[in-house]
């Protein structure tokens, strides 16, 4: 057994500790020692499952040991030129936009003269800048104590157009092509874009009034994200912090092959659709030993939306996303999928992580007239603490305007075809769940498209949560509220290795069983 490595740059590196029983957390700590060439070696203790490295020399031979384990040694990348921003002035007001526009100008004259595989360090203090787009191969390097922060104004604030001029999607929200704010860091179509280091980026979400219009435009735009990604390859996203970003935090879209190891994304409890990550048609996405504290989904997978005319021509499936070791604290969900999965989610595994204080573990959340499939979703080797519902599975989800609508929440077969969404194949095994409050599962299929193979092994509920309320267990029309309940399931399939664990009783209030005109 050996440290396995996620990620290496010229100057970080991310490696998985392999240890039995750990989750975010290792079961007790490990001592380390880096063996380093000219004989600083370095020593310190992990505590959590994903060690990060920095402070690296470029293209230089390490030797890593971690007690218990086989050595293991790496070599860091070749860097073809490291640049300091130089000039940048300190933030006094968040909403001083002489500052932030000189800023941005000065980062992005020094993007523009990197070499190719050059690295951009942005050195300690506090940076207020407007919005700056990366490019291919770079690296930008937040140095610790260097904390890169979106202003408060917006006036002359870039906006992403809803597409490019060969039809392609940049601008977007919920799921459509839609004008919005560029994110304070966005980079569309980069190739081999690093973002690494222990400083923070700072989306401005906590200045101006970013969140007290959450569903609607300003300006002619949506809200930007707070780290936007669109149409990027071979990207790797290390150490930093990312916080009070405007909407959801970091957002990959039409992403492939992407590493996030060891972040910290973090907004306020009460702040609007501050999702934490969100791959959004995305291929081979691995998020590992990330900490979540947000105001909504710690990590929400996607696949785009239909139009309101069922336009579909945006729509990409995601493929490949695998989730490690991470913590998720608060928040409404702590691994969702949807409800924007019209492209179709699929081959979607979250393993060995921690769930505290989230409303729901698993979410599933989607409604008629998305259509699209969701398959191969597994949950192994997680523990949840105060989580409401663990696993919750809604095909009647009322979202959007008409959400509450007959044709959305009717419970009768309606007609089958491409709006039609499908769930087939959910596999819980090894969970652990303590102080439940309403429900281990709940499986809310259509009558028309029956939620299949659902298999849960070896849950275990061992406690419940003495202060819990009777509440919904998740957002459909027609149900009932719950407390302390087991796996129900409705127009569902499930097989559980403890026949004792499945409920008969409703989920659905048999009254409104079929939703009259």
């Amino acid at each position: 057994m050996k440290p396995i490595p996620l990620a290496v740059t010229a100057r970080a590196a991310a490696l998985r500790l392999p240890v039995s029983g750990a989750l975010y957390h290792l079961p007790r700590p490990l001592g380390w020692s880096l063996i380093v060439p000219d004989g600083s070696d370095r020593r310190g203790i992990a505590d959590v499952a994903i060690l990060m490295l920095d402070r690296l020399e470029p293209d230089t031979p390490y030797r890593l040991r971690v007690a218990g384990m086989d050595e293991i040694e790496f070599r860091t990348r070749v860097c073809a030129g490291m640049h300091v921003a130089a000039g940048l002035v300190p933030a006094r007001d968040p909403g001083d936009l002489d500052a932030a526009r000189g800023n941005a100008s000065r980062l992005v004259a020094a993007i523009a003269n990197l070499p190719r595989g050059g690295t951009l360090v942005v050195p300690p203090g506090d940076w207020l800048a407007m919005p700056v787009a990366l490019r291919s191969d770079m690296v930008l390097h937040l140095s610790h104590g260097a904390v890169l922060r979106a202003p408060s104004d917006r006036r002359g604030w870039p906006i992403l157009p809803a597409r490019d001029g060969q039809g392609r999607m940049l601008g977007s929200w919920e799921g459509l092509p839609a004008a919005c704010f560029a994110a304070p860091l966005h980079a569309i179509g980069a190739e081999r874009l690093v973002i690494e280091g222990p400083g923070m980026l700072d989306g401005g979400g906590a200045q101006g009034d970013w969140w007290i219009w959450p569903k609607g435009t300003r300006d002619g735009a949506r809200r930007p994200r707070g780290l936007h990604l669109v149409d990027c390859y071979d990207v790797t996203l290390l150490g930093f912090s990312i916080r009070n970003a405007p909407s959801w935090t970091i957002h990959p879209q039409g992403c492939s092959d992407l590493v996030a190891a060891g972040l910290q994304v973090d907004a306020p409890p009460d702040s609007p659709n501050t999702d934490g990550f969100n791959p959004e048609m995305c291929r081979n996405v691995l998020i590992a030993g990330i900490r979540f504290s947000v105001g909504d989904d710690c990590i929400a997978v996607k696949a785009g939306k239909r139009g309101p005319l069922g336009e579909d021509d945006h729509l990409r499936e995601t493929r490949g996303i695998r989730i490690r070791h991470c913590l998720m604290q608060r928040g409404h969900g702590g691994l969702v999928i949807g409800s924007e999965m019209s492209g179709g989610v699929h081959d979607v595994a979250i393993e060995d992580c921690e769930m505290r204080g989230t409303d729901r573990g698993l979410r599933i959340k989607t409604r008629r007239g998305r259509g699209g499939a969701v398959s191969g979703i597994a949950m192994r080797r997680v523990r949840m603490d105060g989580v409401g519902t663990a696993i919750s599975v809604n095909a009647h989800y009322h979202c959007d305007a008409d959400g509450h609508a007959h044709r959305v929440q009717d419970r009768a077969p309606a007609p089958v075809d491409a709006t039609t969404p499908r769930i087939d194949g959910i596999l819980v095994e090894d969970v652990t769940i303590r102080d439940l409050a309403h429900a281990a599962g709940c499986f809310l299929g259509l009558a028309e498209a029956p939620i299949r193979n659902i298999r849960v092994r070896n849950l275990q509920i061992e406690s419940l949560d003495p202060a819990a309320l009777p509440a919904l267990p998740d957002m459909a029309d027609h149900i009932r509220p719950m407390l302390h309940e087991t796996l129900l399931a409705e127009q569902a399939d499930l097989d559980c290795d403890d026949p004792g664990l499945i409920s008969t009783a409703p989920i659905t209030l048999q009254e409104v069983t079929h939703v009259p005109d």
